[in-house]
């Protein structure tokens, strides 16, 4: 059974970091990417970074470019996104998710509809 767990979300001021972590189970971690969501209230989900299974491709929206990171840990099974400079609009909550047929990271974008299993998300506040 896939399962994916995301922690780490917090209340931080504008400015500051946090990492988050989507701990995977019940696949075979080195197989397959990941993507990385988020949905402010009322907005639609966005797909704001994904590695493609076998790394070729990384992918980061415009919003996060340059500030935010993925990376793994294969000995935890476990993805993490570094998120630095966090603002106003970064806050949201915060997805993982896996695609088993592997067509959900290309260099244009983080397709939704490609992602098969989900976390529970994990919520970022951004207050001043």
């Amino acid at each position: 059974q896939v399962q994916l767990v995301e922690s780490g979300g917090g209340l931080v001021q504008p400015g500051s970091s946090l990492t988050l972590s989507c701990a995977a189970s019940g696949y075979t971690f080195s197989y397959y990417g990941i993507g990385w969501f988020r949905q402010a209230p009322g907005k639609d989900r966005e797909g704001i970074s994904c590695v493609s299974s076998g790394g070729g491709v990384t992918y980061y929206a415009d919003s996060v470019k340059g500030r935010f990171t993925i990376s793994r840990d294969a000995a935890k099974n476990t993805w993490y996104l570094q998120m630095n400079s966090l603002n106003l609009d970064d806050a949201a909550v915060y997805y993982c998710a896996v695609d088993i047929n592997r067509y959900g990271c290309t260099k244009e974008g983080a397709r939704m509809w490609e992602y098969d299993y989900w976390g529970q998300g994990t919520q970022v506040t951004v207050s001043s």
